[in-house]
């Protein structure tokens, strides 16, 4: 068994996590790639299920649905199992999760591809309970942007390559196809549609193998256990912030920010999950859509890189995320009011808006939590859950006021981050901690 790590004391030999940081990166960028490919399955699932956008979007609904279903069991299961253990679970339910992706492609069935994903969620909620934790505590508190921005790019490296490879082979000459289907009689169209839904078998058979190689890696690998300061006592009186509270009930920017994480990450969802839907519904062809979630992603990454520079040498994790907040509520305006190419630009910029929200979110949430750093952890996960509301909610308002209209739903989501960044942090915080 690993030794548990106090991050306290570690926090100035940066040699001692350099490889457990390599081995979480690699842990993102499969997550990455397993969570931004449903930008591309939205619209292949469309055709081949044939669906309508709103019954499309519930690729994104059973996915991060499950996250707040299954986040605080996660808290459960890596309480007797440890980060470590807890991790290699997780990439063996998701690896279960893809191979229900081949049953689904033979039935053509939307019911088996959705109870697919969310077994894929189940498995990415026990991964982020343990590894958002995991990152954020591994060194000091203030440089934790900077560690997770690390990820990011991993995670969203992943996010750019994943609708590149799978949009080649899942919607290979879509615009075309669905051209023909509009000609064909319900055999033939039958035909070409179970044809499309194997596409699909191949790429989440290799998925899966991969996943379940990576658990054993994680398994033999030197990754130690790291708790929280504060983690293993009431009260050890090393943070100005570790207080003797009874839950983290008492904790009220923990909740204030759990509500900016869940309103943050159906905003992230919209940008680049919905991103293809949205070009392919103004006249774009799907053809080129399918690129446009790898857009977004390169925008985040250069979000990412600015962090990774910036914080903390020159600025806060709290100022980062209120220049994310603001730059939000802009570029979501000149989506609305500008039309065409344009328009699904300033989507993509949303990219660059959200880079640093998670990154910095996480550390201002779970500052000073202690030994309730776990359950902390576990309610930011439940948070994952906007990516099924708000998506949802999108598409349902789309089909009413327009999908291009419906972005409005966004702006009151970054002005709330703004007030957490500006203010929310600091409710029930300690006075003696500075902002992170």
């Amino acid at each position: 068994m690993p030794t548990a790590i106090n991050m306290q004391e570690q926090a100035s030999k940066k040699e001692n996590y350099t490889g457990p940081i390599l081995i979480i990166g690699a842990l993102f960028f499969i997550f990455g790639f397993v969570t931004w490919v449903n930008s591309t399955l939205i619209p292949y699932l469309q055709i081949a299920c044939e669906l309508t956008t709103s019954d499309a979007v519930l690729v994104t609904f059973a996915f991060y649905i499950s996250y707040a279903v299954m986040a605080f069991p996660s808290s459960w299961v890596l309480k007797k199992t440890g980060f470590k253990k807890g991790m290699m679970l997780g990439l063996l339910v998701m690896a279960v999760g893809a191979l229900i992706f081949i049953p689904a492609a033979k039935t053509r069935s939307f019911g088996l591809f959705l109870t697919g994903l969310f077994v894929i969620g189940t498995g990415l909620a026990l991964l982020q309970t343990a590894s958002n934790p995991y990152i954020t505590i591994l060194g000091p508190i203030e440089s934790a942007a900077k560690r997770i921005s690390i990820m990011g790019i991993c995670n969203k490296g992943a996010g750019a390559i994943a609708p590149l490879i799978m949009g080649a082979i899942m919607l290979k000459d879509s615009s075309s196809l669905v051209e023909r289907l509009k000609t064909m009689d319900a055999t033939q169209k039958a035909v070409e549609l179970d044809a499309m839904a194997s596409r699909v078998i191949a790429p989440y058979i290799i998925i899966s193998l991969v996943l379940a190689a990576l658990a054993v890696f994680v398994y033999y690998s030197s990754l130690p256990d790291v708790k929280a300061v504060g983690e293993e006592s009431e009260n050890d009186g090393s943070g100005p912030s570790v207080t003797n509270r009874e839950s983290i009930f008492r904790y009220p920017y923990l909740w204030l920010g759990f509500v900016a994480l869940f309103l943050y990450v159906g905003a992230e969802v919209m940008a680049g999950d919905i991103i293809q839907v949205y070009g392919k519904s103004i006249g774009i062809s799907l053809d080129i859509a399918k690129h446009f979630t790898t857009y977004t992603m390169l925008s985040m990454l250069l979000g990412y890189i600015i962090g990774i520079i910036s914080i903390p040498k020159y600025i806060k994790q709290a100022t980062a995320l209120r220049a994310s907040a603001i730059l939000g509520v802009a570029f979501t305006l000149m989506a609305i009011f500008t039309s065409g190419y344009t328009s699904v630009l300033f989507v993509a910029l949303l990219g660059l808006a959200n880079a640093l929200v998670w990154p910095a979110l996480w550390p201002l949430a779970l500052n000073g939590l202690g030994k309730y750093t776990k359950p902390g952890s576990a309610l930011l996960i439940v948070g994952i859950g906007g990516g099924a509301v708000l998506p949802k909610l999108w598409a349902i308002l789309g089909e009413t006021i327009g999908l291009q209209k419906a972005f409005w739903i966004m702006v009151p989501c970054y002005l709330y981050i703004l007030y957490f960044a500006v203010a929310g942090h600091k409710v029930g915080l300690a006075k003696k901690t500075d902002d992170a």
